[in-house]
């Protein structure tokens, strides 16, 4: 079936952030006398909420976890939020792909005012219908979340689901089906998973083809290029 509504990640998917997070965690860590000179060994932290990273790779407790946001903040608001790149072929491809009537999205991990900056720094935003994130407070940052979020946002699902009759199921299920969700990590995938839409994983970014297949993506892009193509097409 032809994708008509296209959700992208935004780090890893549409622009390379690696510069700007890992020096905005090396400045986090500098804060709890972890010094950490390599960049590219923090660049796990590109993609899963933040939180989440702090505890799995550093072992803070949540508390401190969520401590650790507000120190890496100090720097990603200031300077790290455009130590960024736009990846290639991307400009071409959101471009292609809105002349063809897609309605293209982002849903990100990254908080929703950070997104914004920096898909307007980057001129895209003339192509996005809306920019979807986390909120500050980190209450929605899980992947899963964002997206519906987003889908709540282009009434695709509605924010009262429960007690729906069957045949608005059957229409919020038919609309689903012209969705999907592309981005670099498995978080990407499992997010769309919850959400029962399709996904694509992308190799731009700093997910492997082993992380995509193994998280179940359902077809999987190596450049813009190939994107395109799929984005395009019926599957």
């Amino acid at each position: 079936m032809e994708k008509k509504y296209i959700l992208f990640d935004l780090d890893g998917t549409l622009t390379d952030p690696m510069v700007g997070i890992t020096r905005s965690v090396q400045h986090a860590l500098e804060h709890y006398k972890i010094h950490e000179p390599d960049l590219k060994k923090l660049t796990p932290f590109i993609g899963p909420p933040l939180k989440d990273s702090f505890m799995r790779y550093y072992h803070f407790p949540e508390t401190q976890a969520r401590e650790a946001i507000g120190v890496y903040r100090e720097y990603y608001s200031a300077k790290g939020i455009f130590e960024n790149e736009e990846l290639p072929g991307i400009r071409q491809m959101l471009k292609r792909l809105k002349e063809a009537g897609k309605v293209l999205l982002v849903a990100t991990s990254k908080p929703e005012p950070f997104a914004k900056m920096i898909v307007e720094h980057f001129g895209l935003d003339p192509y996005l219908s809306f920019v979807g994130g986390a909120d500050m407070e980190e209450t929605r940052v899980k992947k899963g979340d964002v997206i519906r979020y987003v889908l709540e946002q282009i009434k695709i699902v509605d924010g009262a689901d429960p007690g729906r009759p069957a045949a608005q199921k059957a229409r919020t299920a038919a609309q689903k089906a012209r969705v999907v969700m592309v981005g670099d990590r498995e978080h990407d995938i499992f997010g769309a998973k919850e959400n029962q839409i399709q996904s694509i994983g992308v190799l731009m970014g700093y997910g492997s083809r082993e992380e995509l297949e193994k998280a179940g993506a359902d077809k999987i892009a190596a450049d813009a290029g190939e994107l395109t193509e799929l984005l395009l097409g019926d599957w």
